[in-house]
């Protein structure tokens, strides 16, 4: 192997985790390399001008608003992303219910808040919106602490500060435990009486998963988040995330190599010795991160050096194991939307262009996550939708906009398959919408369709799942991506995962990343 470049790390795979688990590890003076199989960084946090009909119109093929990273807020400032162009432009209200009936619904910036807008079609209801939130906020004091740490550590600090919030919280403990283990559907109508109150929770939560399973209570957390966090965007796109922390880690002097696929996370001897390109080029590292899916990535390991009990075990982790995925259908428009039959039965005057509004019902949210799990798409709308352009113009042309329609729960593998019915449910979704965004089928440009097995091939993300591995209680921490691969040791010396398959999961905000380059460390040092 005489002239191959040699590293400390190779990270496998140019999302955020990946880019910032290399700006980590270069910040400490390591050596490091980014390989990434696409033209271009990002992932899943990327943008682009991808529709050809509208090449001034940028489009956000998956996430879009900053929630994850306003919650966890240390990479931007601790990579000094700033200084590369990232910036984040604060939405209020963000998040708002829309129902069929012309009423809706914001969730504010405080319990309090949100809790008012409740009372205009119940005070019951907003009374016992603020009970329930205080075993969210309890919930939330408990969990942000262990959240942000690496679980295979003592983290006396965070174990302490989440004992402290369990003592101030200790009265509250039955009902919070109850909440937690319980479906999220039972907990919103046995305490909400008015349909309005019900679906707005239940559109809300249905973003996390089928809130009729078992302890999807944890899903409330998403309600203490908005409260406590509110929402964000990247100004100029979520591209310029993804640039920020690349700019850095050259600046650090790590490298990234692009169009680059990775055939092979080369092992010997049970240790992980760097990465064989689908070039046949050979990259030599000390240590290896793989941030893709953990499936992908233990089945890129040599041959014969994993047993089949452990490929076994990643590979029937449940990665949208409930038969639903997100549909995404991006629209280029000549003109701007409007939301005018649900604006003018407003009592302040609120205009929704900036937010992002959940159109649905309590039983539609139902009905679309039984559909997908036959195969079925649901006739009933639930999806959320909003114009990125009202928020930041600069994302389409003057005067224009851009429409991002996201049906929740579409199946993964619809009996037809994809390919047959692609068309036709993207029009359905556009159709749905148009009851509620003005402007949207008479202004369209051109659109852009991606459902879970495309997203799947563009990303090599199994079966779709944004977030690698589905959340829930069984399937965090430790257990996360699955029973002995959580830790910081795998099977292979030298080799760890990075990605949102591992603690503390999905979303925009680097974390896994960051713990992956402690691990690293930890593993170099010794």
């Amino acid at each position: 192997m005489t002239g191959v470049k040699q590293y400390d790390a190779v990270i496998v795979g140019g999302g955020h985790n990946g880019l910032a688990a290399a700006c980590y590890l270069a910040a400490g003076g390591r050596k490091v390399i980014v390989v990434e199989a696409r033209d271009k960084v990002g992932g899943m946090a990327s943008s682009g001008y991808l529709i050809p009909e509208a090449p001034q119109h940028l489009v956000h093929p998956c996430a879009l608003d900053l929630m994850s990273l306003r919650v966890h807020p240390m990479m931007p400032r601790e990579l000094q992303l700033e200084r590369h162009g990232f910036r984040q432009v604060d939405m209020d209200p963000g998040y708002v219910y829309l129902h069929p009936d012309g009423s809706s619904l914001v969730f504010g910036r405080t319990a309090a808040q949100t809790a008012a807008e409740i009372r205009r079609f119940s005070a019951r209801d907003a009374d016992e919106f603020l009970v329930l939130m205080k075993l969210v906020d309890a919930f939330i004091d408990m969990a942000i602490p262990m959240m942000r740490v690496d679980p295979a550590r003592r983290n006396f600090g965070a174990k302490w500060q989440s004992l402290q919030a369990l003592l101030k919280h200790r009265k509250l403990k039955p009902d919070l435990m109850a909440l937690i283990g319980s479906p999220a559907y039972t907990s919103i109508m046995e305490r909400f009486e008015h349909p309005v109150t019900q679906s707005a929770l239940c559109c809300l939560l249905g973003a996390a998963g089928p809130i009729a399973a078992e302890a999807t209570g944890i899903y409330f957390a998403l309600l203490g988040f908005i409260h406590r966090f509110g929402l964000g965007r990247a100004a100029g796109g979520m591209q310029t995330l993804s640039d920020a922390l690349a700019a850095r880690l050259r600046e650090l002097g790590g490298e990234i190599l692009l169009s680059s696929p990775v055939a092979e996370i080369v092992a010997r001897g049970g240790r992980a010795n760097g990465v064989r390109l689908a070039g046949g080029g050979l990259i030599e590292a000390r240590a290896v991160i793989a941030t893709l899916h953990p499936k992908m990535a233990l089945e890129m390991v040599t041959p014969g050096t994993l047993d089949r009990r452990t490929l076994t075990r990643v590979a029937l982790a449940p990665a949208n194991a409930h038969g639903a995925s997100p549909l995404k259908v991006d629209v280029a428009l000549s003109g701007q939307v409007a939301y005018s039959r649900h604006e003018a039965l407003r009592p302040d005057g609120l205009s929704l262009r900036k937010s992002v509004l959940l159109v649905g019902t309590a039983d539609a949210v139902l009905d679309n996550f039984r559909c997908a799990a036959r195969g079925e798409v649901s006739p009933l709308p639930y999806l959320w939708l909003t114009a990125p352009s009202a928020v930041d113009p600069g994302q389409a042309p003057p005067g224009q906009d851009v429409a991002y329609l996201y049906p929740v729960a579409m199946p993964v593998e619809p009996r037809e398959g994809w390919d047959a019915i692609r068309a036709r449910v993207g029009q359905q979704v556009i159709d749905h919408a148009a009851r509620y965004m003005d402007g949207l089928k008479d202004y369209e440009i051109g659109r852009r369709i991606e459902a879970a097995p495309d997203l799947a091939a563009r990303l090599n993300v199994h079966r779709g799942c944004v977030v690698h591995i589905d959340t829930s209680p069984a399937r965090s921490a430790l257990m996360r991506p699955a029973a002995g691969l959580g830790g910081d040791t795998l099977p292979v010396a030298g080799l760890f995962l990075g990605g949102a398959g591992v603690h503390p999961g999905g979303g925009v905000n680097g974390l896994p990343g960051r713990i992956a380059s402690q691990r690293v460390e930890r593993f170099l040092g010794r």
